[in-house]
Protein backbone atom coordinates (compact mmCIF):
# COMPACT_ATOMS: atom_id res chain seq x y z
CA UNK A 1 0.00 0.00 0.00
CA UNK A 2 1.45 3.36 -1.12
CA UNK A 3 0.58 6.50 0.47
CA UNK A 4 1.25 10.22 -0.32
CA UNK A 5 2.36 12.25 2.87
CA UNK A 6 -0.87 13.44 3.85
CA UNK A 7 -2.39 9.73 3.86
CA UNK A 8 0.65 8.28 5.71
CA UNK A 9 -0.18 11.50 8.01
CA UNK A 10 -3.89 10.11 8.53
CA UNK A 11 -2.84 6.44 9.05
CA UNK A 12 -0.30 7.58 11.62
CA UNK A 13 -2.98 9.42 13.30
CA UNK A 14 -5.23 6.39 12.85
CA UNK A 15 -2.98 4.56 15.07
CA UNK A 16 -2.45 6.74 17.42
CA UNK A 17 -5.80 7.00 18.81
CA UNK A 18 -6.02 3.25 19.19
CA UNK A 19 -5.06 3.49 22.87
CA UNK A 20 -7.84 6.39 23.20
CA UNK A 21 -9.57 5.76 27.06
CA UNK A 22 -13.19 6.36 24.94
CA UNK A 23 -13.37 2.38 24.36
CA UNK A 24 -15.94 3.94 21.06
CA UNK A 25 -13.01 5.77 19.35
CA UNK A 26 -10.57 3.00 19.70
CA UNK A 27 -13.03 0.43 18.21
CA UNK A 28 -13.84 2.67 15.58
CA UNK A 29 -10.35 2.55 14.49
CA UNK A 30 -9.58 -0.98 14.63
CA UNK A 31 -12.86 -1.11 12.31
CA UNK A 32 -11.13 1.86 10.08
CA UNK A 33 -7.97 -0.12 9.97
CA UNK A 34 -8.71 -3.32 9.69
CA UNK A 35 -11.09 -2.56 6.59
CA UNK A 36 -7.94 -1.13 5.01
CA UNK A 37 -6.99 -5.23 4.10
CA UNK A 38 -3.58 -6.99 4.25
CA UNK A 39 -1.95 -4.38 2.36
CA UNK A 40 -2.25 -1.96 5.14
CA UNK A 41 0.06 -4.96 7.19
CA UNK A 42 3.59 -3.77 6.26
CA UNK A 43 2.62 0.12 7.55
CA UNK A 44 0.97 -1.30 10.67
CA UNK A 45 4.54 -3.65 11.64
CA UNK A 46 6.18 -0.10 10.70
CA UNK A 47 4.26 1.37 13.34
CA UNK A 48 4.28 -1.34 15.62
CA UNK A 49 8.29 -0.60 15.87
CA UNK A 50 8.09 2.74 15.75
CA UNK A 51 5.48 2.84 18.96
CA UNK A 52 6.33 3.50 22.59
CA UNK A 53 3.09 2.06 23.98
CA UNK A 54 2.53 -1.46 24.80
CA UNK A 55 -1.21 -0.82 24.59
CA UNK A 56 -0.98 0.07 20.72
CA UNK A 57 1.51 -2.34 19.77
CA UNK A 58 -0.75 -5.23 21.81
CA UNK A 59 -3.67 -3.66 19.73
CA UNK A 60 -1.75 -3.76 16.23
CA UNK A 61 -0.45 -7.31 16.98
CA UNK A 62 -4.69 -8.10 17.29
CA UNK A 63 -5.14 -6.44 14.07
CA UNK A 64 -2.64 -8.22 11.93
CA UNK A 65 -3.34 -11.67 13.23
CA UNK A 66 -7.46 -10.41 12.81
CA UNK A 67 -6.82 -9.65 9.14
CA UNK A 68 -4.05 -12.75 8.50
CA UNK A 69 -6.68 -15.28 10.07
CA UNK A 70 -10.11 -13.85 7.99
CA UNK A 71 -7.63 -13.96 4.96
CA UNK A 72 -7.06 -17.66 5.61
CA UNK A 73 -10.89 -18.36 6.20
CA UNK A 74 -11.60 -16.69 2.94
CA UNK A 75 -8.58 -18.61 0.76
CA UNK A 76 -9.74 -22.19 2.96
CA UNK A 77 -13.05 -21.85 1.52
CA UNK A 78 -11.89 -20.82 -2.30
CA UNK A 79 -9.93 -24.05 -1.54
CA UNK A 80 -12.29 -25.98 -0.64
CA UNK A 81 -14.75 -24.93 -3.58
CA UNK A 82 -12.20 -24.39 -6.66
CA UNK A 83 -8.95 -26.23 -5.73
CA UNK A 84 -9.50 -29.32 -3.45
CA UNK A 85 -7.63 -31.76 -6.00
CA UNK A 86 -4.37 -30.13 -5.14
CA UNK A 87 -3.37 -31.43 -1.50
CA UNK A 88 -0.71 -29.53 -1.59
CA UNK A 89 -2.51 -26.03 -1.05
CA UNK A 90 -4.99 -27.59 1.69
CA UNK A 91 -1.31 -28.54 3.62
CA UNK A 92 -0.24 -24.75 2.42
CA UNK A 93 -3.42 -23.33 4.30
CA UNK A 94 -2.93 -25.06 7.32
CA UNK A 95 0.22 -24.30 7.87
CA UNK A 96 -0.55 -20.85 7.19
CA UNK A 97 -2.16 -20.92 10.64
CA UNK A 98 1.26 -20.56 11.99
CA UNK A 99 3.48 -18.94 9.29
CA UNK A 100 0.70 -16.48 7.73
CA UNK A 101 3.70 -14.95 5.18
CA UNK A 102 4.92 -19.06 4.28
CA UNK A 103 4.60 -18.90 0.25
CA UNK A 104 2.93 -21.78 -1.76
CA UNK A 105 5.72 -21.01 -4.30
CA UNK A 106 8.59 -21.82 -1.77
CA UNK A 107 6.77 -24.64 -0.75
CA UNK A 108 5.71 -25.90 -4.07
CA UNK A 109 9.52 -25.91 -5.01
CA UNK A 110 10.35 -27.54 -1.09
CA UNK A 111 8.64 -30.31 -3.50
CA UNK A 112 9.70 -30.07 -6.41
CA UNK A 113 12.81 -30.46 -5.52
CA UNK A 114 12.42 -33.47 -3.37
CA UNK A 115 10.27 -35.48 -6.56
CA UNK A 116 13.26 -35.08 -8.56
CA UNK A 117 15.75 -35.81 -6.21
CA UNK A 118 13.13 -39.49 -6.35
CA UNK A 119 12.77 -39.65 -9.62
CA UNK A 120 16.65 -39.78 -10.29
CA UNK A 121 16.62 -43.33 -8.90
CA UNK A 122 12.81 -44.52 -9.21
CA UNK A 123 10.80 -46.41 -12.26
CA UNK A 124 7.49 -47.36 -12.72
CA UNK A 125 8.65 -50.77 -14.55
CA UNK A 126 9.08 -52.25 -10.69
CA UNK A 127 6.59 -54.20 -9.42
CA UNK A 128 4.50 -51.78 -7.27
CA UNK A 129 6.27 -53.33 -4.06
CA UNK A 130 10.01 -52.35 -5.01
CA UNK A 131 8.32 -49.43 -6.17
CA UNK A 132 7.49 -49.01 -2.12
CA UNK A 133 10.46 -49.94 -1.05
CA UNK A 134 12.17 -47.42 -3.68
CA UNK A 135 10.51 -44.59 -2.15
CA UNK A 136 11.23 -45.65 1.55
CA UNK A 137 14.75 -46.13 0.98
CA UNK A 138 14.67 -43.01 -0.32
CA UNK A 139 12.33 -40.84 2.07
CA UNK A 140 13.54 -42.96 5.46
CA UNK A 141 16.80 -43.89 4.04
CA UNK A 142 18.33 -41.17 2.39
CA UNK A 143 16.25 -37.96 3.24
CA UNK A 144 15.90 -39.69 6.89
CA UNK A 145 12.00 -38.88 7.48
CA UNK A 146 11.08 -40.35 10.54
CA UNK A 147 7.86 -40.09 13.12
CA UNK A 148 7.92 -38.10 15.84
CA UNK A 149 7.05 -40.37 19.19
CA UNK A 150 8.66 -38.15 21.59
CA UNK A 151 6.63 -34.85 20.52
CA UNK A 152 3.78 -36.59 18.95
CA UNK A 153 1.00 -34.22 19.83
CA UNK A 154 3.85 -31.07 18.72
CA UNK A 155 2.01 -28.46 17.05
CA UNK A 156 4.97 -28.57 14.34
CA UNK A 157 3.95 -31.75 13.10
CA UNK A 158 1.03 -30.33 11.41
CA UNK A 159 2.66 -28.16 9.80
CA UNK A 160 3.73 -29.17 6.88
CA UNK A 161 6.72 -26.93 6.14
CA UNK A 162 8.29 -27.56 9.43
CA UNK A 163 8.22 -31.82 8.95
CA UNK A 164 10.05 -31.03 5.55
CA UNK A 165 12.58 -29.02 7.55
CA UNK A 166 12.95 -31.36 10.19
CA UNK A 167 12.25 -34.75 8.94
CA UNK A 168 10.05 -35.33 12.08
CA UNK A 169 6.03 -35.43 11.92
CA UNK A 170 2.91 -37.61 12.65
CA UNK A 171 0.92 -39.79 10.95
CA UNK A 172 -0.65 -37.58 8.46
CA UNK A 173 1.74 -35.28 7.40
CA UNK A 174 4.30 -37.83 7.00
CA UNK A 175 1.46 -39.94 4.74
CA UNK A 176 0.93 -36.23 2.82
CA UNK A 177 4.57 -36.22 1.80
CA UNK A 178 4.58 -39.54 0.84
CA UNK A 179 1.53 -39.05 -1.09
CA UNK A 180 2.35 -36.06 -2.83
CA UNK A 181 5.63 -37.33 -3.93
CA UNK A 182 4.39 -41.01 -4.78
CA UNK A 183 1.50 -39.36 -7.32
CA UNK A 184 4.09 -37.34 -8.96
CA UNK A 185 5.97 -40.54 -9.42
CA UNK A 186 2.61 -42.03 -11.06
CA UNK A 187 1.84 -44.14 -7.91
CA UNK A 188 -1.75 -44.95 -7.50
CA UNK A 189 -1.61 -43.87 -4.12
CA UNK A 190 -4.59 -42.59 -1.92
CA UNK A 191 -5.20 -41.66 1.86
CA UNK A 192 -7.37 -43.67 4.12
CA UNK A 193 -8.44 -42.40 7.90
CA UNK A 194 -8.47 -45.07 9.84
CA UNK A 195 -9.46 -44.62 13.96
CA UNK A 196 -6.07 -42.96 15.51
CA UNK A 197 -4.07 -43.50 12.61
CA UNK A 198 -3.57 -42.49 9.03
CA UNK A 199 -2.43 -44.57 6.74
CA UNK A 200 -2.24 -45.18 2.98
CA UNK A 201 -3.38 -46.83 -0.08
CA UNK A 202 -1.84 -48.48 -2.94
CA UNK A 203 -4.78 -49.17 -5.50
CA UNK A 204 -5.03 -49.88 -8.99
CA UNK A 205 -6.49 -52.99 -11.20
CA UNK A 206 -4.54 -55.51 -9.92
CA UNK A 207 -2.61 -54.64 -6.48
CA UNK A 208 -4.63 -53.86 -3.23
CA UNK A 209 -2.24 -53.00 -0.01
CA UNK A 210 -1.65 -50.37 2.66
CA UNK A 211 1.36 -48.36 3.49
CA UNK A 212 2.37 -47.01 7.31
CA UNK A 213 4.27 -44.29 6.40
CA UNK A 214 4.60 -43.51 10.19
CA UNK A 215 6.26 -47.03 10.43
CA UNK A 216 9.27 -46.50 7.71
CA UNK A 217 6.53 -47.37 4.55
CA UNK A 218 5.95 -50.23 6.24
CA UNK A 219 3.64 -52.59 3.54
CA UNK A 220 0.39 -54.36 5.16
CA UNK A 221 -2.87 -56.03 4.05
CA UNK A 222 -6.26 -55.53 4.20
CA UNK A 223 -6.67 -58.31 6.85
CA UNK A 224 -3.99 -56.32 8.77
CA UNK A 225 -6.49 -53.50 8.62
CA UNK A 226 -9.49 -55.57 10.08
CA UNK A 227 -7.12 -57.34 13.04
CA UNK A 228 -6.06 -53.22 14.05
CA UNK A 229 -10.26 -52.71 13.78
CA UNK A 230 -11.20 -55.30 16.04
CA UNK A 231 -8.67 -54.64 18.52
CA UNK A 232 -9.81 -51.03 19.07
CA UNK A 233 -13.22 -52.59 19.23
CA UNK A 234 -14.80 -50.30 17.33
CA UNK A 235 -17.24 -50.63 14.57
CA UNK A 236 -16.25 -51.78 10.46
CA UNK A 237 -16.99 -48.81 7.95
CA UNK A 238 -16.08 -49.18 4.46
CA UNK A 239 -14.00 -45.92 4.52
CA UNK A 240 -11.54 -47.75 6.66
CA UNK A 241 -10.59 -49.59 3.38
CA UNK A 242 -10.99 -47.31 0.75
CA UNK A 243 -9.59 -43.83 -0.45
CA UNK A 244 -10.60 -40.63 1.60
CA UNK A 245 -10.78 -37.10 -0.05
CA UNK A 246 -8.19 -33.99 0.05
CA UNK A 247 -10.92 -32.12 2.44
CA UNK A 248 -11.19 -35.17 4.62
CA UNK A 249 -7.24 -35.37 4.90
CA UNK A 250 -7.00 -31.51 5.71
CA UNK A 251 -10.01 -31.69 8.12
CA UNK A 252 -8.19 -34.47 9.44
CA UNK A 253 -5.07 -32.28 9.54
CA UNK A 254 -6.97 -29.67 11.79
CA UNK A 255 -8.04 -31.76 14.15
CA UNK A 256 -4.45 -32.64 15.05
CA UNK A 257 -3.90 -28.59 15.38
CA UNK A 258 -6.80 -28.65 18.05
CA UNK A 259 -5.40 -31.31 19.75
CA UNK A 260 -2.10 -30.21 20.09
CA UNK A 261 -3.55 -27.09 21.22
CA UNK A 262 -6.05 -28.49 23.85
CA UNK A 263 -2.71 -30.57 25.50
CA UNK A 264 -1.07 -27.45 25.52
CA UNK A 265 -4.44 -25.69 27.51
CA UNK A 266 -3.80 -22.61 24.55
CA UNK A 267 -7.71 -22.31 24.52
CA UNK A 268 -7.02 -19.45 21.89
CA UNK A 269 -5.54 -21.01 19.37
CA UNK A 270 -7.22 -24.30 20.00
CA UNK A 271 -10.49 -21.67 19.67
CA UNK A 272 -9.03 -20.62 16.54
CA UNK A 273 -8.61 -23.96 15.25
CA UNK A 274 -11.54 -24.91 15.97
CA UNK A 275 -13.18 -22.12 14.06
CA UNK A 276 -11.00 -22.71 10.65
CA UNK A 277 -12.41 -26.58 11.13
CA UNK A 278 -16.22 -25.48 11.40
CA UNK A 279 -15.56 -23.44 8.02
CA UNK A 280 -15.02 -26.09 6.43
CA UNK A 281 -17.07 -28.64 7.69
CA UNK A 282 -20.01 -26.34 6.90
CA UNK A 283 -18.74 -25.69 3.17
CA UNK A 284 -20.49 -28.12 0.71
Amino acid sequence: MIMNDEASNEFKALVSLLDDPDEEVSQIVEMKLIAMGLESIPLLEKEWEGSDSSLIQGKIEEIIDHLYFQSLKKDLLYWNEFESDDLLKGMWLVARFNHPELSYESLNASFSQLYHEAWAGFSTDLHPYDQVKRLNGFLFGLKKFKANNQEFHAVSNSMINEVLESKKGNPITLCVIYLLIAKKLGMPVFGVNLPNLFILLYRDDKYDFYINAFNKGLIFSKGDIEAYISQLKTEFKESYFSPCSNKQIVQRCLRNLITSYTKLGDEKYRDKASDLLKVLEAAP
